[in-house]
């Protein structure tokens, strides 16, 4: 790491999904997430009620504040909080930078990985809204994926650790499934794409070594698109009947896809996967995200030094990450390309 500056930044821009914090909210969000995709109604139905059993309000916004708190201790620049799809929109926090007079911020994307709506549609959340702005909108250089980054292995172990993992429990890693189209779109094409799952399979890899287990499974959750279309499988919940049927006696769940929680993970393994489990008669754990872990605020400081000092990017495997732009440029042409998008709602 060099001594000084290498490049100059004014602030640092944490960009995220967004959700809903009140019942008022829930309809609204949706609606908002799934315009223009011909969603019919009675799926919106049933995704509300699931927020409504957490009383409308979803807890990504309240970690991603906790997380801008973390990060402004450990770093001299202003951090600011933008989101794709509800408030503060990103939108609204780019036009607050450029009132600040900021002019150059790197960008933390809350996804570890690649993918259209992890990584390509960041991309273009960030030109979307320097255009809104106009002139004077600041340079906004989005910070690299971080699957393999050894203090997010680290954070994830350790709390696979701290939920009290079983020595006969199968250590079973999810993360959110997206159609197998999108999936082979998810990279350059020069690479064959297929850049989500594999990201997703390594980093569940480097925990489960990090953890000493040669034996684990990688499943996918919150499916949500036409039966017809084929997606990403086997979903948690199939995964814990075929478990029962081998015999397995407890299972420990750690969502290594996902940096914090909100509702698709505490409805989808908290309530959906715990209450098939129960059952069943099966032991359930579920370990915490990385994200309120102090070593991911570690991590992001250290991926913005990367730009700030040159600082040598760590990884702890080969393979192919991304994600790092500058205005909205993407990594590669016909990088993520997107497919039918999915009803994703957080």
């Amino acid at each position: 790491m060099s001594n000084g500056p290498v490049n100059e930044y004014d602030a640092l821009l944490v960009l995220s999904f967004g959700g809903p914090e009140g019942p008022d909210e829930v309809r609204p969000f949706l609606e908002n997430v799934t315009r223009g995709r011909g969603i019919p109604p009675e799926r919106l139905d049933a995704v509300e009620e699931h927020y409504r059993h957490f009383g409308g309000v979803s807890p990504i916004n309240a970690r991603n504040r906790e997380l801008i708190a973390a990060i402004g201790a450990r770093t001299d620049l202003p951090v600011y909080f933008g989101n794709r799809n509800w408030h503060p929109l990103v939108e609204d926090t780019v036009a607050e930078m450029t009132r600040d007079g900021v002019a150059r911020a790197l960008v933390f994307a809350t996804s570890a990985y690649g993918g259209y709506s992890a990584c390509r549609q960041y991309h273009e959340d960030i030109a979307r809204a320097r255009r809104a702005v106009g002139a004077g909108a600041p340079e906004l250089t989005r910070l690299r994926h971080f699957f393999d980054h050894p203090l997010f292995v680290a954070a994830n172990a350790d709390a696979v650790r701290a939920a009290g993992l079983r020595a006969d429990a199968r250590l079973v890693f999810t993360a959110h499934s997206v159609p197998h189209s999108a999936d082979a779109a998810a990279g350059p094409p020069a690479e064959g794409g297929h850049r989500y799952s594999r990201q997703v399979a390594e980093a569940a890899r480097l925990v489960a070594a990090d953890l000493g287990r040669a034996s684990y499974d990688v499943v996918w959750q919150s499916r949500s698109g036409p039966p017809g279309v084929p997606w990403l499988g086997p979903d948690i919940v199939d995964h814990l009947d075929a478990l029962h049927v081998e015999g397995v006696a407890a299972v420990m769940v750690a969502p290594v896809g996902f940096v914090s929680d909100h509702v698709e993970v505490v409805w989808d393994l908290d309530a959906e996967a715990r209450g098939r489990a129960e059952e069943l008669g099966m032991g359930f754990a579920r370990a915490a995200t990385a994200g309120p872990d102090p070593r991911f605020a570690d991590m992001v400081v250290e991926l913005m030094a990367e730009h700030r000092h040159a600082f040598a990017p760590r990884a702890l495997s080969g393979v192919p990450g991304g994600g790092c732009g500058v205005d909205g440029a993407l990594c590669a042409v016909e990088c993520c390309e997107p497919a039918r998008r999915p009803v994703r709602p957080e």
